[in-house]
């Protein structure tokens, strides 16, 4: 895959990654697009492959930790923050356990 479709395979990507991430949220919504937006335009006249590889990468980064570590908090009180995780931030819980166990 070239270069180019990569570039606006990954815009595609942290597109579509804000609109999950950011749902019911208009404010994060905007802002995010924005980001996005002006991150391309402004090195949009890049020619250095090896400078474009590594701003493909940095990019891939910003989208993993947008959709594992981001999570929408709701204001329900003057003191009082619900969180709205999605489905797919949702593990399996592994229980901790104080007291180490004896290997046979």
């Amino acid at each position: 895959m070239g270069q180019a479709a990569k570039v606006l395979q990954l815009f595609r990507t942290l597109h579509r990654t804000r609109q999950q991430v950011f749902k019911n949220d208009p404010r994060a919504l905007e802002a995010a697009r924005i980001k996005i937006n002006e991150e391309f335009k402004c090195n949009k006249s890049e020619t250095s492959p090896k400078k474009i590889e590594e701003l493909i990468k940095i990019g891939s980064d910003v989208e993993l930790i947008l959709r594992t570590s981001v999570i929408q908090g709701i204001h329900t009180d003057h003191n009082t923050l619900k969180l709205v995780p999605r489905k797919d931030l949702l593990i399996e819980n592994v229980p901790y356990c104080d007291t180490p166990t004896q290997k046979q």
